[in-house]
């Protein structure tokens, strides 16, 4: 516990350089499940520990809020079901009126899918009570699959068929008119984007494009940060890798042998940051900063992907600010 506060403090003294910093307490995750909150949320016992809790922790190190990342109510090991969605809602309120008392933010992580906007989520209970939605718009195909696709493609890609049906699309912009459609206003939703790829193991080195048949992960298992795919790009030339561009989808990904990765780079970030504005969201997240380049692998200067979406969103500012 002293390793876990001490991080807390020296996280929060980053407020010393940059006072206009708000920092937020991250809880949950996939890693945590649904098990623990799916119990929390059913008991307005538990419901208020878990918020005074929190507020204790919160006040103690000097944070500005709370990240809620319940993944996902209604589903993978939730003992109480299809009652998560309302004691989710509930949870959401009055960590809300609490809030409220101290102007502190509350924030949630949601999922992307049709299926789990429908079973998880009531879309515009939870955009009244919170102060943004981190949309997760990524991990829209990995190794799980049974051919390649991109981790996070902004629009329909290339092999998908003209009769696919829209809806049933696993693309960012189909996830954020999801979203929008359902009830969340554009003001509250925020894109996130990832700083790392997932990997494959094509059946065949000669069939390597996007929907190419599988074998299962590839390399780490299936997930790699981008500054490990830099080093990979930079260093392994026997053979070396291909990078190609789906130009539809507007990401890329590289192919190496039976090696096959989608992954986010500069352009494709740059890419995300102008859809985003283009729809009004209330901006960017990433997941996670850790994965950036911090060591200039690539040759585009420190935390390059970082660096991008903040030119990107600077940029934007500064033509609105000129409109007017």
């Amino acid at each position: 516990m002293n390793f876990i506060t001490g991080n807390y403090k020296n996280f929060n003294e980053l407020k010393k350089k940059s006072p206009s910093l708000k920092t937020l307490l991250g809880v949950g995750g996939w890693n945590e499940g649904s098990l623990k909150y799916s119990e929390m949320a059913a008991s307005p016992v538990l419901r208020k520990n878990f918020i005074q809790s929190a507020l204790q922790i919160i006040r103690d190190y000097d944070f500005n809020g709370i990240d809620i990342d319940w993944l996902y109510p209604n589903r993978r090991n939730s003992p109480h079901g299809q009652a998560d969605k309302e004691n989710f809602n509930l949870l959401l309120k009055e960590i809300k009126e609490e809030f409220n008392k101290f102007g502190l933010i509350l924030v949630t992580a949601v999922a992307a899918h049709a299926y789990a906007v429908a079973s998880s989520y009531d879309v515009p209970f939870i955009a009244a009570h919170v102060d943004y939605i981190y949309l997760m718009s990524y991990d829209l195909a990995g190794p799980w699959d049974m051919v390649t696709g991109h981790n996070a493609p902004l629009h329909k890609g290339e092999g998908l068929d003209e009769s696919v049906d829209r809806n049933t699309l696993l693309t960012v912009d189909v996830a954020v008119e999801r979203w929008l459609q359902a009830g969340c206003p554009p003001e509250k939703l925020v894109l996130s984007v990832p700083f790392f790829g997932h990997t494959f193991t094509l059946r065949s080195a000669n069939e390597n494009g996007v929907r190419a048949p599988v074998s299962g992960a590839g390399i780490n298992r299936g997930d790699i940060g981008y500054n490990e795919l830099c080093n990979k790009l930079h260093t392994e030339h026997t053979p070396s890798w291909t990078e190609r561009r789906d130009t539809l989808a507007k990401v890329p990904y590289a192919v190496r042998g039976v090696e096959w990765v989608s992954y986010d780079d500069l352009k494709s970030i740059r890419d995300k940051v102008a859809y985003a504005t283009s729809k009004n969201l209330a901006g960017v997240s990433i997941w996670s900063i850790d994965t950036d380049d911090f060591h200039d692998i690539c040759g585009a200067g420190k935390f390059p992907l970082l660096t991008a979406i903040n030119n990107a969103l600077n940029r934007n500012t500064a033509s609105e600010e000129q409109t007017e």
